[in-house]
This record gives structure tokens, sequence and C-alpha cells, in this order.
């Protein structure tokens, strides 16, 4: 009879945003760290594990591979890989919750990995600013990690999400991207100052909006933004005397010379440009565009597109760094406009 290996249920999910070859790692370290593999213990093959998963060899071979440099496998020539130390080092176990996937999150993850390096397994959860999604995904994953790094945008303001948050152990919680009124206790978090940075950022491109009257904001009715960001901008408005309007639904709103168009979600600023494209403006000289948070991909529009945003790299270097550190320290994120051609 064909000898059966010690490991016989790994948990890889087909619909999770994390990487195949990262849940098999970190399925391997849970069994590991419940005691069900132990050292010297054989581990299947990559054509065994292929054909019963139903994952690429490739895939197998890279989990593999990442499992040997951290020092948990090693290999017996033509027999094999093996459980070479149980001597775990990720002892970390991330719940990272994501409202929405956008590449400006992309950033955010890709640092928050590169700084937790091989310190930490993460499990990525998005709940697309739905809140019974979120209640759902914190409810089942409740008390199976040590961190539960959580960015909390939702469109029902109702704040029902605020008494799920303030269950999850304070020593456990880092919030991203915006601080949460209303929970008690000290809590980690990296957080961006909404008011203050949409106003400062302004401030800064004062002489090139002077070109232009009007400033308008989109900002739809129903979304997950922040009211600070709207708040912020009227008072700049206000304290520099300039006419300005805040779009509920840049569809129904006309383009005319001599107005900045301040877009806070990425489908607004395609149709602002649309418009802009119709009417053969000259986008930086008749009329102005400013997005908000910055992409690779925006210096190459229109000519570059001017952008007010967080540094998206930091906030996910310094969510990282309060895992790492065991703080309780609360951040404000670093915030600045980058000036290009659309202003």
């Amino acid at each position: 009879m064909k000898k059966k290996h010690k490991i016989e249920s790994l948990l890889i999910d087909e619909f999770s945003s994390i990487p195949k070859y990262l849940q098999l790692v970190n399925s391997v370290l849970n069994l590991i760290k419940q005691g069900e593999l132990k050292k010297g213990d054989l581990m299947p093959s990559i054509n065994e594990l292929s054909f019963e998963y139903g994952i690429s060899r490739l895939t197998i071979e890279k989990g593999y591979n990442h499992l040997k440099k951290i020092g948990v496998l090693g290999a017996f020539p033509g027999k094999g890989s093996f459980i070479a130390s149980t001597n775990v080092l990720q002892d970390i176990r991330i719940f990272l919750m994501f409202n929405k996937l956008s590449s400006h999150k992309k950033i955010i993850y890709d640092s928050f990995i590169e700084t937790l390096q091989d310190k930490a397994s993460i499990s990525l959860f998005i709940y697309n600013n739905d809140f019974s999604l979120f209640e759902k995904l914190l409810n089942q994953k409740k008390g199976d990690y040590s961190h539960y790094v959580i960015i909390p945008h939702f469109i029902d303001k109702s704040g029902e999400y605020q008494k799920l948050i303030e269950n999850i152990p304070k020593e456990k919680l880092i919030i991203v991207g915006k601080k949460i009124e209303g929970i008690s206790g000290s809590y980690a978090a990296v957080y961006e100052n909404f008011e203050k940075d949409i106003y400062t950022s302004l401030m800064k491109a004062l002489k090139p909006l002077r070109k232009y009257h009007t400033l308008k904001l989109i900002f739809p009715e129903v979304s997950y933004l922040p009211e600070e960001i709207a708040k912020g901008f009227k008072k700049f408005c206000c304290s520099f005397d300039f006419d300005y309007k805040i779009i509920k639904d840049i569809n129904l709103e006309p383009v005319n010379r001599g107005e900045v168009f301040i877009n806070l979600l990425e489908e607004d600023l395609v149709r602002v440009l649309d418009k802009i494209l119709d009417q053969n403006l000259t986008v930086g000289a008749e009329v102005g565009v400013i997005s908000y948070n910055e992409t690779p991909l925006k210096k190459f529009i229109m000519n570059g597109l001017t952008t007010i945003s967080t540094d998206f790299i930091e906030m996910g270097k310094t969510a990282a760094r309060l895992v790492l550190n065991s703080s309780k320290e609360q951040v404000e994120n670093p915030f600045d406009i980058v000036f290009r051609g659309s202003l």
C-alpha cells in the first residue's frame, strides 16, 4: 500500500484575492502551528498536489520554493520534500480587509507585503463597501488572527460598522485610511486627514487656480467618500473667494471655459474628460482638471493629470510597521499635490 502523506487537507480558495501559492504557504504554516505537521513529515509531491487540488505545477512549485526559502521545507534528493523545521516565525497572522480593489489599493497592498517580507501570513478580503458583507466576513473570521488590518469605507453611513470594529481587541486592530469616531481604547491607525489635506493641497495650487473662476468638486450623492473632503473644499473656496459647486452627478453637469473639475472617483474622471473632449476645450488652459489619488497612469493621461493624493506606498509601509512593532500609535499619512499639465 502506498504510504499516506501526513498532510491531508489544504485550504485553497478559488475566489480569494490571495495568490494560490501564498494560500498554499499559509495553509502549510497553519498546519504546523496546529501540530498536524511535524518535523520530518513527508510532503506530497508537486504532481500529487496538482492532481488533487487542480492547481498548476508551477503554482505549487512556487509555494514549495517559498517554504524552502524560509527554512520550513527541506528536500530528500529523489524522494521529495519534508518538513525541515517547525520553528515557524510567522506567528503574525493578518486579516487584511480592503473596501474595494483599485490601482491605489494595490499600491498599499504591495507596499504592505514588501515591508512585512516573510514575517507574517496574510489573508486578504474585499467587501466592496458593503456593510453586510463586511459583517459576514468579520464574524466568520473573528478570533482566527493576531491582527486585523481594516480599511473602513462604507456607502451606508449609519455607523453600524463601528459596533463591529469596537468588538475587535484593540491590541489586534490597525485602521488604515481614516480615523473612526466612537471607538474606545487605544488602537493603531494610519489615516488621512481629509478636510485638512484637500485644503492645504489646493492652497499650494492657488496661483494656477487663479486662471479659473469656478471650482467644481464631483462628489456623488451615494458613495463611500468622507464628507470631510467636501468640507475642506468649501472652506478653501470661501477663504480665497472662488465660486464653487459640489456636483452630485457629472452626467448632468455642463463643462464651461474657466472651470476646474476635481474628481474623486475614477469613473467620474472618464466622464468629465469625455465632456471636455466633446467640446474641443483645452485641458490646462481653458478647463482645469485635478484628480484625487495618484496612480502611475495619471502622468500619461491628457499630457499629465495634476493629482492630490495621500502617499499610498507610505501608508502600506506604516501599516506594516504598526503590525511588526505591536504599536498603538496613530499616524497621519503624508498628503501632497503633484503638478502636471491639466492645471
